[in-house]
């Protein structure tokens, strides 16, 4: 089981991996050795995450979820397979991490009268300052 938080764990049987050559610098090893991981996990059908994460997952997700409902994670960081499959996964429990947390809803609150009045005061001083500021009178 992967351990996403401590009330949620995913059955590796879920995931998906398959690996595909990856572009970029690599020389020769680039052409001739598939190293980078393209991971599936379908939120859909899992059974392991709960409804309100499957359903902050499909927001976070963007780009990544299919219209199926399938994450696909695609990890070409490095040059080693291992590494890229370690990558990818890091990500997906990543991802599944922030989706299990609960967003803070913001109470909205207002200025007390004291607030105002010291905000007033000071802008009444800043422009008494800057009225200071302009040409002296011109005696005539």
């Amino acid at each position: 089981m992967i351990r996403v938080t401590d009330t949620i764990a995913i059955d590796p049987d879920e995931i998906e991996e398959s690996f595909i050559r990856a572009s970029g610098p690599g020389g020769q090893h680039v052409n001739k050795v598939s190293s980078a991981v393209q991971l599936r996990f379908d939120v859909a059908a899992s059974a392991s995450l709960p409804d309100y994460v499957r359903a902050r997952v499909r927001r976070l997700a963007g780009r990544r979820l299919t219209k199926d409902g399938v994450i696909v994670i695609t990890a070409d960081r490095f040059r080693s397979r291992e590494q890229n499959r370690a990558d990818a996964l890091a990500r997906l429990v990543d991802l599944l991490q922030r989706s299990a947390k609960r967003p803070t809803f913001r109470r909205p609150t207002r200025p007390s009268k004291a607030a105002k009045a010291s905000r007033t005061d000071t802008k009444t001083r800043r422009g008494a300052l800057k009225k200071l500021r302009g040409k002296p009178p011109v005696d005539g």
